[in-house]
């Protein structure tokens, strides 16, 4: 009993299983490395990985089914987080509009690029609403509704849909493209993704889960990590969700 008590104690050495849920972006680019440094750094701590899309990971979290929810919301969608558990940021990355190269032929402000596709279809995230809510925010302030007809959970499936003509949908900035699709910069207002490490307040200082946050913190604005979170053009992978090379499921990324 005695030992329990020390490992739980926020001074202890962290020496414990940190269940965690969050979108594939954040478990590829930032997670995953850290169990290799872990088997160094710290060999008592071990990592339970589960893929979860933002609400499904809050809701282990209410549940006490995960211990650190790794979520994100969009600046023109921002999420809203129960008064019980703490965000806290992580990295941050933009995103474009992409569309088919023969429609590729001007730039503008977000409202006049979204404006020149009032008449397209819009694809849009198939377990998550975040970004459907940035297409419509912004589709409001061009001055139209639009027509969300197709939605998919992997950026690879968006771009195959956007090269057969089926629309146009938001994806990553620096995201390797398809050859017929073009990626539109949305500036004026930006449309910006951010992450986040979520924890309940009640567990802020136990060991394990202060060490990951803390990991995940300083990986996040480290200048050798950031690329992974953003692909540059040199980027040949499959692409997630969120904004980085992945395997086919947007939702097995997964983010925003």
């Amino acid at each position: 009993m005695e030992a329990a008590h020390l490992d739980l104690a926020p001074g202890a050495e962290p020496n414990g299983t940190l269940r965690t849920a969050g979108f594939a972006t954040a478990i590829r680019a930032h997670l995953l490395p850290l169990v290799s440094e872990l088997a160094t750094s710290h060999p008592r701590v071990h990592l339970l990985i589960r893929e979860h899309e933002p609400d499904e990971a809050l809701s282990l979290l209410t549940t006490d089914d995960t211990d650190l929810a790794l979520t994100y919301d969009y600046n023109l969608a921002p999420a809203t987080f129960d008064p019980a558990v703490r965000a806290s940021p992580l990295w941050t990355a933009p995103w474009g509009l992409g569309v088919a190269a023969h429609d590729a032929h001007r730039d503008g402000t977000t409202v006049e690029v979204f404006a020149r596709f009032a008449a397209h279809d819009w694809i849009v995230n198939s377990r998550n609403t975040a970004d459907e809510t940035v297409i419509r925010t912004l589709a409001s302030m061009a001055g139209f509704t639009p027509r969300i007809t197709h939605r998919a959970d992997n950026l690879d499936l968006v771009q195959g849909m956007i090269t057969a003509g089926l629309g146009v949908g938001l994806l990553p900035a620096g995201i390797p493209t398809f050859p017929d699709v073009r990626l539109l910069p949305l500036t004026a207002p930006d449309v910006v993704l951010r992450a986040y490490a979520v924890a309940r307040h009640g567990r802020l200082n136990w060991p394990p889960l202060a060490l990951i946050t803390d990991l995940l913190t300083e990986r996040s604005t480290r200048p050798d990590t950031i690329g992974a979170t953003t692909p540059g053009p040199e980027a040949t992978e499959p692409t997630d969700g969120r904004g980085t090379a992945a395997p086919s499921d947007r939702s097995t990324d997964g983010d925003d």
